[in-house]
């Protein structure tokens, strides 16, 4: 790898972190493959990735260094009115694409879910619930998804209050009151999972405020890592802390699990974003890096409703192991062209046209 071109990830101007966005796409893939499995193994410790879900807690670690490395300097000058269009036609397309992909293909699979239980009044409420972003935690035979239609919604609801609670009050905090903020992040983050037993929880209404503990402590140490510049200068690059990344996720479930899942939310997940912020961009993955995330976002926010075709055809067909390997392969496959599409002739030209018009 010495011989290689190298280029810096630690820019002198307000350039994308290209191997962090990338570890996002492979932490999005996780998350798919995971949701897959979670049919095939009801029982997560015999899951071979039944720690997907920490994905979830690296999106919020990387999301509040991203935020304060993008906004720090320069929210005074913004008005909140600014930062929060700014901020929604960043997330906001991809929440509605994936709520009316979610509706869609509820009425195109009524054999995987029973639609005629739901009256006019609720599938309206919610369709319109999701489209907005209002969890709404009242569909049974979905577990109780706050965002039935579109599960994954869950964490960019989180993702708001993260944004809201930025722009208003942690941009504005010295960085001893964000540690001592930490420090009662940390204890809530630590109750919770051992009041629950893991930290799987936050995207149920039985589990709501699992997701704030979650947020909390992961979104308050990435503004830190930056602020700080705890950034850890190494050589491993994309390929390496990828395969670190999916380590994480598939970490096997030994004695009590709740405290390793704890410690990867405390110190692995950062070490991750510390690490991917201070790596070489090696030139030789710079295109794959760019293009995973790239693929991220719509790939985590448009995957699920392929949940229930899933179901069915698990229940339909008994297939057998080989099948299924080589279903959930092509399909996690098809699944990335598909967010690539969504990206590119979708999400893009969305959030530019609303640049154009309202970014100002």
């Amino acid at each position: 790898m010495s011989t290689q071109t190298t280029t810096s990830t630690i820019p002198n101007t307000k350039n994308h972190f290209e191997v962090l966005d990338g570890l996002r796409g492979i932490a999005a893939i996780g998350v798919v493959v995971f949701h897959f499995s979670e049919w095939l193994f009801p029982d997560s410790s015999k899951n071979f990735i039944g720690h997907g879900f920490l994905a979830v807690d690296f999106f919020f670690c990387l999301s509040g260094f991203v935020i304060s490395y993008a906004y720090d300097d320069r929210i005074q000058q913004m008005s909140l009115v600014q930062f929060f269009k700014l901020r929604l036609i960043r997330l906001h397309p991809l929440v509605v694409i994936g709520s009316l992909l979610g509706i869609i293909f509820w009425f195109l699979a009524p054999s995987a879910f029973d639609t005629s239980k739901y009256s006019i009044t609720q599938i309206i409420l919610l369709s319109v619930t999701s489209l907005l972003l209002i969890p709404m935690p009242t569909m049974a035979d979905r577990l109780l998804n706050l965002f039935g239609l579109n599960a994954p919604s869950w964490s960019l609801f989180w993702e708001y209050i993260a944004n809201i609670l930025y722009a208003t009050i942690l941009h504005k905090l010295s960085v001893t009151a964000l540690k001592i903020l930490l420090f009662f992040a940390t204890v809530f983050l630590t109750y919770t999972a051992y009041d629950k037993g893991t930290l799987t929880g936050g995207w149920g209404g039985t589990t709501f405020w699992d997701g704030l503990a979650r947020l909390g402590y992961s979104f308050l140490i990435g503004i830190l890592i930056q602020r700080k510049q705890w950034i850890i200068q190494n050589k491993i690059g994309f390929i390496g802390l990828s395969f670190m990344l999916l380590c994480m996720m598939m970490m096997p479930y030994v004695g009590k699990y709740w405290v390793s899942e704890l410690l990867v939310v405390l110190f692995y997940s950062p070490l991750l974003v510390s690490l991917g912020a201070g790596t070489i961009n090696y030139v030789s993955t710079q295109k794959i890096a760019k293009l995973s995330g790239e693929i991220s976002y719509p790939l985590y926010m448009c995957h699920y409703w392929t949940n229930w075709f899933f179901a069915e055809y698990l229940a339909k067909t008994k297939p057998s192991t080989i099948d299924i390997v080589l279903v959930v392969i092509l399909g996690t496959l098809a699944l990335i062209l598909f967010a690539y599409i969504i990206m590119k002739y979708v999400d893009k030209p969305i959030r530019k046209y609303l640049l154009q018009k309202y970014g100002r």
